[in-house]
């Protein structure tokens, strides 16, 4: 019995609280909607708070009140974990209030939204770009913020991420033999990201595609590309002396080596 008249009474108080929000929205007292807007929003009703704001922005448009309704709203969508909208909200913010005390914190926040938003390495990676262009520009623009530290500490995770986004990409092409197109994308990957952890890998599957390339060639194409093949050993073997993929690659070169001095015998 106790049980069902707590229920019971809970329930009057929602619908109490709904009818007084309700009551709120079509309230034309608007200080009354703002201090309640700020009340919700601090008791981490975003959304009740959002909703709020947004009515009153109109009404104060072009007051410096407007200011701060634009930034609680932006830190309602934050709150809400729509970091897409949070972003899009702190940077208009910044378009429309630039000499505001928020500026600071503003961008770092679009950027640290970018930064949330930045999806795992197999999916196109076009936020983690954004991230760090964003964290760059607010590096630049706040040299001696406190925030630096972490700017670079998430710009380095960031690039981590398009390194690896990069090796798998060249990976794929790699391990379905689609050689042409892994040695472009593996090329790339190595001058992109010279200082890479997958430099080494990088390397020899470099070195193995063109291999591959050439032992798979029409043999008009082949001296030429075998040569292009032993040129990339040699680079890998002069900064890998010591591989894990050593043995492989000397195979590989004993193959070469095989074919061309076919042509050095003739020569």
């Amino acid at each position: 019995m106790r049980k069902i008249i707590f229920l019971f009474v809970l329930f009057a108080f929602v619908l109490t609280g709904c009818s007084d929000y309700q009551k709120l929205l079509k309230s034309t007292d608007n200080s009354l909607k703002y201090k309640k807007a700020v009340e919700y929003y601090n008791a981490e009703q975003y959304v009740k708070a959002a909703t709020l704001f947004e009515d009153l922005l109109p009404i104060y448009r072009g007051t410096s009140k407007a200011e701060t309704i634009s930034y609680y709203i932006s830190y309602c969508s934050y709150g809400q974990g729509d970091y897409i909208s949070a972003g899009y909200y702190f940077r208009n913010f910044l378009k429309t209030f630039p000499d505001s005390p928020y500026s600071e914190e503003s961008l770092y926040m679009s950027a640290y939204c970018y930064y949330l938003e930045s999806p795992k390495p197999r999916l196109d990676q076009s936020p983690t770009t954004n991230a760090i262009d964003a964290l760059q520009l607010y590096i630049n623009r706040y040299p001696n913020s406190t925030r630096i530290p972490k700017c670079n500490e998430y710009i380095d995770e960031l690039q981590d991420k398009l390194v690896y986004k990069s090796y798998l990409s060249a990976s794929n092409y790699y391990d379905r033999e689609k050689y042409p197109s892994a040695i472009v994308a593996l090329q790339n990957g190595l001058k992109d990201y010279p200082g890479s952890s997958y430099r080494e890998n990088l390397m020899f599957m470099l070195f193995e595609s063109k291999f591959q390339l050439a032992s798979k060639s029409i043999p008009s194409k082949q001296r030429e590309r075998y040569n292009n093949a032993k040129e990339e050993y040699y680079s890998f073997v002069d900064e890998y002396p010591e591989s894990k993929y050593l043995k492989r690659a000397e195979k590989m070169i004993e193959e070469i080596e095989s074919y061309l001095s076919k042509f050095n015998t003739n020569n």
